[in-house]
């Protein structure tokens, strides 16, 4: 039996990342895998997932789970760039040189890479992935950026592809899901409202956080200016939910428009009509492969817009679309089988 500790952006109750972990713990649990993952909320974790778990910022324990185990696995999601903190790239990159001193196997895992803009840093992140056993990316644009440090690297699908969903009948309700961001002006959150209200007064309005650290206040003000602008409107907002909550939840909705990239992957594999909102070139990116409409915050007065070439997307052309994405596990569970203790 092969042990594993994971390192990731694990405990902070973000969907996308818990995505990602269960896909991860899942995969592992069917190659008898021993499981160890650094969490924020270790018994959080602990209880949904029944693995050991270590509190992230707890150095001595992580050392010393990192020492006995085979192989560390750094990710998915955005771990190593700077953009978002350099404090936060410089731990996961610790965790790293940690398991390399040990002499222990480093797989990188999905991970979309970069941008590093501090030259320290940057130097660092190249000098310790040139020892990672494997490089895996979940974009393009990280394979390009490894390419041009000389790093190879193999291009796979996001986890949450593999993530596995049943498909019914959508009933005749809307999913809204927003986050904090500081280019959502008043201009467009208003104009959403009003168009939302006005298009949908006849569905349900089930609005997400998932993350409601981020989510939970600004999903709770679009429900209150909903009522406000339509005090007939019926909606439900929705927050503190596990990955299957959230992913069960989903299932019935007819239409979503939503910001984040994993939810709007879920809509997707469930063949949603959706409406991305571009906060982020990934969400772009998404939006381009599934052919589905992608608003930026400056098209406030087009909202309509979008909301109708929302309206006629094909059901059909969603599923045949998102169907060409699949997650495989193969070569990871290859790198980890042939270490074990």
């Amino acid at each position: 039996m092969s042990k594993v500790v994971l390192s990731g952006y694990y405990g902070f109750d973000n969907f996308g990342d818990e995505a990602i972990l269960q896909v991860l713990i899942n995969n592992l649990k069917n190659i008898d895998a021993d499981i160890t993952v650094l969490s924020y909320n270790p018994k959080k974790t602990a209880q949904l997932h029944d693995v050991k778990t270590v509190f992230t910022f707890n150095i001595l324990k992580v050392i010393k789970s990192i020492s006995s185990t085979d192989v560390l696995i750094s990710g998915g999601g955005s771990l190593l760039q700077d953009v978002t903190s350099l404090r936060s790239l410089f731990y996961y990159l610790f965790i790293i040189f940690v398991s390399i001193l040990f002499c222990k196997r480093v797989i990188i895992f999905a991970q979309g890479i970069g941008p590093i803009n501090n030259k320290f840093a940057r130097k660092c992140t190249i000098n310790l992935l040139k020892k990672a056993s494997l490089i895996t990316v979940r974009d393009e644009r990280s394979k390009k950026l490894l390419n041009e440090w000389g790093l190879k690297s193999i291009l796979v699908n996001d986890p949450v592809w593999g993530i596995n969903i049943k498909t019914i009948r959508p009933k005749p309700k809307i999913g809204i899901q927003l986050r904090e961001w500081k280019y959502m002006s008043d201009e467009f959150f208003l104009n959403l409202v009003k168009k939302v209200a006005k298009e949908f007064d006849d569905k349900e309005i089930c609005i997400y956080s998932l993350q409601d650290k981020q989510d939970k206040e600004i999903c709770l003000r679009f429900e209150n200016y909903l009522h406000m602008e339509n005090p007939k409107v019926k909606t439900h907002v929705y927050y503190s939910m596990s990955v299957s909550d959230f992913v069960n939840n989903m299932r019935s909705l007819e239409y979503l428009i939503a910001m984040r990239y994993h939810a709007i992957m879920i809509g997707l594999k469930y063949g949603i009509k959706t409406l991305a909102i571009n906060y982020d070139p990934k969400v772009e990116t998404l939006a381009k492969f599934a052919k589905i409409p992608c608003i930026n915050f400056e098209e406030y007065d087009k909202i309509e817009e979008y909301i109708e070439q929302m309206e006629i997307l094909s059901r059909r052309n969603i599923l045949t679309q998102t169907d060409k994405k699949q997650f495989s596990f193969n070569i990871f569970a290859k790198e980890v089988n042939k270490y074990k203790s």
